[in-house]
């Protein structure tokens, strides 16, 4: 856990950055041109995702540290590897990186409010006293909202640099999420298949049932085919990273962050599949 205590926070925040150098001020002024897509996106990933979650916890039979294991992740926003896949699948690339930015600044209050009203919920009473949904709050902007910021201005001031490296801003993105994980797998190797047993069905349910309401509620209001694969992959595709952030912040026991480990290999099996199968479809 000391491991992933320590490489998270740089992660998510040089993740964050490399979102950010993607960004211009074009991807914000879209969504007030384009509302429509982008508020069925929203509602769908940041009120929908979460109950969704919430309810498949009563279903499933699951110790109190993975069902709020499962909510941190339902919390999370969508990550950047959404982005690429839409990319891949013939979606709207546009409406993709204009959810991932625009939810991942509103993650510092919506993600801490999700994940301590969970707790409270499930009667969890393992979270830290020590930390207020303020105290997270202030922690994510640091590592969360300043970098996407930092980021937009040396894209403003570098545009030429950022366009020529931005396949490797990507694949240094791609490679500080895998340690991460892989960090994970290594420090709890002994106890991994238990909890993958306890975590693994509800995570693969979730993600599969989210891409397809995600996917069905953009199809009856969103604008056309495309829009409907970037709203179902934003769906699908969590930041793993900050959800490993926030239950390192919030807890000491490994237990909290296997729902996470687990979504996150799921996640890209399933994206991949769903990819090959929407590409074509017009």
């Amino acid at each position: 856990m000391e491991v992933v205590t320590k490489i998270a926070p740089i992660a998510l925040a040089l993740i964050m950055l490399a979102l950010g150098l993607g960004l211009t001020g074009q991807d914000f002024l879209r969504v007030a041109k384009q509302p429509k897509d982008f508020l069925v996106g929203l509602i769908c990933q940041l009120i929908l995702l979460p109950i969704i979650a919430f309810l498949l916890l009563k279903i499933f039979n699951l110790p109190l540290e993975i069902a709020l294991g499962v909510m941190i992740i339902a919390a999370a926003p969508g990550g950047v590897t959404s982005n690429v896949l839409t990319k891949f699948a013939n979606g709207d690339v546009a409406l993709s990186i204009s959810l991932t930015a625009i939810i991942s600044l509103i993650s510092i209050i919506s993600v801490p409010f999700i994940v301590f009203k969970s707790a409270e919920l499930l009667e969890v009473a393992e979270i830290s006293k020590e930390i207020s949904m303020i105290g997270i709050s202030m922690k994510m902007f640091l590592v969360v909202t300043l970098p996407v910021l930092i980021g937009m201005l040396i894209r403003k001031f570098a545009t030429n640099f950022v366009m020529s490296k931005s396949q490797l801003i990507e694949r240094i993105s791609v490679l500080l999420f895998v340690i991460v994980f892989a960090a994970i797998w290594v420090e709890e190797w002994e106890n991994i298949m238990g909890y993958i047993k306890q975590a693994g069905l509800i995570t693969l349910v979730l993600n599969i049932v989210m891409m397809f309401i995600g996917y069905y509620v953009a199809k009856f209001l969103a604008s056309g085919v495309s829009q409907r694969k970037s709203i179902s992959l934003e769906c699908g595709l969590q930041n793993g990273t900050l959800a490993v952030f926030v239950a390192s912040q919030l807890f000491s026991d490994i237990a909290y962050l296997i729902p996470t480990a687990t979504y996150a290999i799921v996640m890209f099996i399933t994206s991949i599949i769903y990819v090959f199968i929407v590409r074509k479809i017009n």
